[in-house]
């Protein structure tokens, strides 16, 4: 019969000896290196095998242990009853010197019958788990904040050199907001919708210390009232129903070492203001569900489009909030009382959008530009954000004229000088007037597109143009 490696052939050699020695060692030096505690018993539940981890964590002698049974070794055990049963006990809690072990019971067998039990503490308490568990749910928590970052990574990655203008107002705006961030103060950016108010906020984390970490954002008019504390400091495993069986981090603990950005303040429910203000000054969140308190280490910036002073007045906002809140504030103001910063932040969106869409560079004509001045932009720089792309979308060249741009821009510039000077039919006559010129301008002297714009017959449209004595 064939020899197994295993077994040498002449079994009373040196050699043999030598290597079965040399074995054993090595099986003994393993299982001493294992870092958990690990015993082992035999089908009576006398113990076999002690390792030296074990026998430190219980503080007796590992070798002394040996002959033993297990119930004069370990409190509560259950091997010797597994020795019985031959079922094996994976993952249960065992109370060891007064604490809750994780441990494995499992029926080691030999032509179906147990012949010994391996036993396993895998963790020196049971808590270790949890904060595992934790750290686990934490870190996939920020991965996903983080896939969520790269997929919006133009619209998280602006800095003050991402904010266009040369007006005094946003020179001066720009260089308190540059202040700010060499601070971890609160700040608050107030402003109507639009103004750019998460624009500065992101500058501001990006040019702080805390720019390597998360910049995290929650807006408060967007969360269900149901939902808000939990969005905000996390919750506990089994905390409410449907809740997930790991728990969750709150937006707190997501921004540990960086910047909470919480837009729309006003809409905070007026019952989690208090709870806001808590954080606010003891840096230590509870999660929904939870027992215990979780340090974190944030820098806040609010923004809100209300009047939050009002809301005070009225009891919807608390003060001690608001004080806390605003240690550094921000005025956005409306892009209709800073004229002079339209044609520079029409040139960086132009500029922005050549590249997004591999264009050559657009240029504004002279009369555009006027048009856009003159316009009150009650959207503020996201409506002008939108024209001109729409403007851009449907251009033919590389240069907006008038005509690109959207009608209700233009459509009763031109007449409204006149309208406190004039008799009511000569008003009407000249509205109706420039509104055929402009739609004639904007469908680049289309008469069929024209008549379509106004929403009148072309056979009518020509009628007009001859009454009011429009060449074409």
């Amino acid at each position: 019969m064939d020899s197994s490696p295993l077994e040498p052939e002449n079994k009373n050699t040196t050699e043999e000896k030598c290597y079965l020695r040399s074995k054993i060692e090595m099986l003994e030096l393993i299982f001493d290196s294992i870092y958990n505690g690990v015993m082992v018993t035999d089908s009576d539940g006398y113990v076999t095998h002690f390792n030296t981890p074990y026998g430190r964590f219980l503080g007796v002698d590992p070798k002394k242990q040996i002959g033993k049974h297990c119930t004069e070794v370990i409190e509560n055990t259950r091997m010797h009853i597994v020795a019985k049963t031959g079922k094996e006990e994976i993952n249960q809690s065992h109370s060891i010197k007064g604490q809750n072990m994780v441990v494995q019971r499992i029926p080691i067998k030999r032509d179906g019958k147990v012949i010994a039990v391996f036993g396993q503490v895998m963790f020196k308490d049971v808590r270790d788990v949890g904060k595992l568990a934790k750290k686990l749910s934490l870190l996939e928590s920020k991965v996903e904040l983080y896939e969520q970052e790269l997929i919006s990574l133009r619209a998280t990655r602006y800095t003050f050199d991402s904010i266009a203008g040369t007006s005094e107002i946003i020179k001066l705006l720009k260089k308190e907001a540059l202040k700010a961030a060499a601070t971890n103060l609160p700040v608050l950016i107030t402003g109507e919708s639009g103004t750019g108010k998460e624009l500065f906020a992101q500058a501001i984390h990006n040019a702080s210390p805390r720019r390597l970490n998360p910049f995290v954002r929650i807006n408060c008019a967007a969360i269900p009232r149901e939902l808000m504390e939990s969005e905000l400091f996390g919750y506990d495993r089994g905390a409410f129903t449907g809740a997930t069986y790991k728990g969750k981090p709150g937006k707190f603990e997501l921004a540990h070492r960086g910047t909470l950005f919480l837009d729309e303040i006003g809409d905070l429910p007026l019952e989690m203001q208090p709870k806001l203000l808590r954080v606010l000054e003891e840096k230590e969140v509870e999660r929904v569900g939870g027992t215990s308190l979780i340090r974190v280490d944030f820098r806040l910036i609010a923004a809100s489009n209300q009047n939050l002073e009002a809301m005070m007045t009225d009891g919807r906002f608390r003060k001690d909030l608001f004080y806390r809140l605003n240690v550094i504030s921000l005025n956005i103001k409306p892009l209709r009382e800073r004229p002079d910063d339209i044609i520079p932040l029409s040139h960086h969106i132009l500029r922005q959008l050549a590249v997004d869409y591999s264009l050559p560079t657009i240029e504004i004509d002279s009369k555009a530009q006027e048009i856009l001045t003159k316009y009150d932009w009650p959207g503020n720089c996201r409506e002008f954000c939108n024209v001109l792309e729409r403007s851009v979308s449907s251009l033919e060249g590389n240069v907006i004229r008038p005509g690109d741009l959207p009608f209700q821009l233009y459509a009763g510039q031109a007449h409204s000088k006149t309208v406190n000077s004039l008799p009511l039919k000569d008003i009407h006559g000249n509205a109706e007037k420039e509104a055929i010129l402009a739609a004639l301008s904007n469908t680049r002297n289309n008469k069929a597109e024209a008549a379509r714009l106004l929403g009148i017959h072309r056979t009518l449209l020509y009628k007009k143009l001859k009454k009011y004595n429009v060449n074409y």
